[in-house]
């Protein structure tokens, strides 16, 4: 199954491999579902937000995936996100969920994927020139160190693209993978340069914000930064859902998870923030990229 319109390439690629393919972008969950189910669909193409949320739809349904599905393996992409969600989505599903990365100035999906290893992006070498460059000069980094992604199409008549400035962050994986492959790796995407967020002098970007949620127990995967003016200063709202189990306990329970997730984040961030805990299901629930950012500031606005 494939979800998204820049999954052309890859709908195409598992075609040509003899797969039957069945195209379907993101939104009316439990038919994709039933899809899923009557297909024993083994393979899905997949947000990495929307696979968790998808997940919910199937225990809503009083299904196990575990048992009334086929799925084996995920590739997952199109938005930034951390080893802790590819995490939650390999146990929530029992499945292996491979990184991907692509964009649609390229091919889409395709410029980069995981091997069976799961230690790295091999970089389609024989397609693209890459090179991490600092984001504020333009200039290479050392190799191992994180930057801005940049990629010249090699192979390309129609529309070729010469030192494409992605805007992602990511680094160049020392050394060989063990799988043998000789394709320089890439890390997995840290985010944009364009997502950093200054919170009083302090540069903050939102994957710092899930991987630190994510490592708590209780914590749910669906989380909201809202950043307001108060007082003339910055402020850091992050409203987080927990797992459907937790309201089940006591009030003081519930405040000691909160004093976790409050100090976690200032230990990573270095900035306080005000943490809202939530019932599952009471953040907006996206059907496509998930809104993380929302930016409430005087002439702001901005959403990421």
């Amino acid at each position: 199954m494939g979800f998204s319109r820049a999954g052309i390439g890859f709908h195409y690629g598992a075609e040509k491999l003899g797969a039957l393919t069945i195209p379907i972008g993101p939104g009316n969950s439990k038919r994709q579902i039933w899809f899923m189910k009557e297909f024993k669909t083994t393979a899905i193409h997949i947000l990495p937000s929307y696979a968790l949320r998808l997940a919910t739809h199937v225990s809503e349904m009083g299904l196990d995936p575990r048992r009334d599905l086929s799925v084996r393996m995920a590739f997952v992409g199109a938005e930034p996100h951390t080893e802790e969600t590819r995490q939650r989505i390999e146990q929530t599903w029992n499945i292996k969920a491979y990184n991907s990365y692509g964009l649609s100035e390229m091919c889409g999906p395709g410029v980069a994927f995981e091997c069976p290893e799961q230690s790295g992006m091999h970089l389609w070498e024989d397609n693209f020139l890459a090179e991490i460059v600092d984001p504020a000069t333009g200039m290479p980094v050392d190799d191992g160190a994180c930057g801005e992604l940049v990629l010249t199409s090699l192979n390309r008549s129609g529309t070729p693209l010469l030192r494409y400035r992605t805007r992602d962050l990511t680094r160049f994986i020392p050394g060989t993978c063990p799988c043998g492959r000789t394709h320089r790796r890439i890390d997995r995407i840290q985010g944009r340069s364009d997502d950093m967020m200054i919170i009083n002098g302090v540069n903050i970007f939102p994957l710092q914000i899930e991987q630190t949620l994510l490592r708590i127990p209780g914590i749910g995967a669906n989380y909201l930064i809202e950043i307001h003016e108060e007082n003339y200063m910055d402020k850091l709202h992050v409203s987080v859902e927990l797992a459907s189990d937790q309201f089940q306990g006591t009030l003081s329970h519930l405040e000691g998870l909160q004093g976790r997730a409050v100090a976690a984040l200032r230990d990573e961030i270095g900035v306080t923030p005000v943490v809202r805990l939530l019932e599952a299901g009471n953040l907006p629930a996206a059907e496509g990229k998930a809104v993380r950012v929302i930016d409430r500031r005087p002439h702001a606005g901005k959403e990421c």
